[in-house]
């Protein structure tokens, strides 16, 4: 019986070394990703149609921080052109952290700022759900959110 556990002890060992590789952020990746929010932003800045569409993953979807899910690239992309529509002002996303969770799939959180008009803002969250594909990394989903008012 001890030579048992010995054994599966010594193959748990093994798994976790084979499998729980390392997922470190390259400066490259880094680089690369922070590029890819700052085009989203801009795209959203100049409601640039054709830049979304080149930096979106055709089954993205959006969940913003009204409720509304908008699922798949020909329902996001009018939505996000709406939105900024309806919602004037200048927008900025800032990288917070991005963690990579596998090679192909990272998360970048941004803070995500609307300067309306009036001098008032918009302070959100936004996290990314990002992925690696033959033409470079792509936006396969955002979260948009409003921060709960905190109680004293």
């Amino acid at each position: 019986m001890p030579m048992k556990i010995l054994f599966l002890f010594a193959g748990l060992l093994f798994a976790a070394s084979v499998f729980g590789q390392d997922q470190t952020l390259s400066p490259e990746t880094d680089r690369q990703v922070r590029s890819l929010i700052d085009a989203y932003s801009e795209a959203r800045t100049q409601k640039d149609s054709a830049l979304l569409r080149s930096i979106l993953s055709p089954d993205i979807d959006q969940l913003v921080s009204t409720g509304v899910w908008r699922k798949g690239r020909e329902s996001a992309l009018p939505g996000m052109l709406q939105s900024s529509e309806n919602n004037p002002g200048s927008r900025s996303i800032t990288v917070e952290q991005i963690r990579q969770l596998t090679p192909d799939v990272a998360l970048a959180d941004a803070r995500y700022t609307i300067e309306n008009d009036d001098g008032t803002a918009r302070k959100m969250w936004s996290t990314f759900v990002v992925v690696q594909t033959d033409n470079g990394w792509k936006i396969a989903a955002i979260r948009n959110m409003l921060p709960a008012e905190r109680s004293r």
